[in-house]
């Protein structure tokens, strides 16, 4: 009887995902989290053979949760579950380790493949991130310099293109002003932008989105 959390601040959502898993996990024993805090709540309490993980929760740092997690329990299974392009950001997230990550407006096959597949303990990505990969490796695909950033700088960027200041990024990711300055610093220096707007307008060059 597999153990699953389902962590995702949208009531619909982990709803559905538990009709989802009830339809072909029927045995299955599935507990909620609607936020980091939670979430870290019941990895402490209990173990858990599949993590399902919202990228964008509130007063959540999704990088940071996965880091906690794997800290808490090194042999967690994590899927993320999210809107965001996985072109963009699963790749972050596996190299954090988790096992994979599924776009929320997949079909519902898809869904199941991704979650069966961690569930036995294998990494899963969709067939597009997997050509886009295959591009990228033999030289073919362009080159993104939003992968130049590292994690906590893409974390502040998307904060950056949302108009937040510096002290409302301080305040969320509970850094220090001068940290997240130089972190800023950094960003524009390795995407080659001065301003704000000039972020912005790679972004939609490279199709990343920096959905809340």
């Amino acid at each position: 009887m597999p153990n699953i959390l389902i962590a995702d601040d949208h009531s619909v959502i982990r709803t559905g995902m538990k009709i989802i898993i009830s339809n072909f996990l029927p045995h299955s024993k599935i507990e909620e989290a609607d936020n980091g805090e939670s979430c870290i709540g019941w990895i402490k309490k209990e173990d858990f053979d599949i993590i399902i993980l919202d990228v964008n929760m509130p007063d959540t740092d999704s990088f940071g949760l996965v880091n906690t997690i794997v800290a808490l329990k090194p042999e967690s299974k994590i899927l993320m579950f999210s809107m965001n392009d996985d072109q963009i950001y699963a790749k972050r997230y596996l190299k954090l380790g988790v096992k994979g990550y599924v776009r929320k407006d997949e079909p519902e096959n898809e869904i199941k493949k991704a979650i069966t597949q961690v569930l036995n303990n294998k990494k899963y990505i969709s067939q597009r991130l997997s050509d886009t990969l295959i591009k990228e490796l033999s030289g073919e695909g362009p080159e993104n310099p939003f992968d130049k950033l590292s994690a906590r700088e893409f974390e502040i960027v998307q904060h950056l293109a949302k108009g937040e200041s510096l002290s409302e990024i301080c305040h969320k990711l509970t850094l220090h002003p001068s940290t997240v300055g130089t972190h800023k610093a950094r960003i524009f220096e390795k995407l080659s932008c001065n301003n704000i707007v000039e972020l912005n307008t790679l972004a939609k060059i490279h199709h990343v989105l920096f959905l809340s």
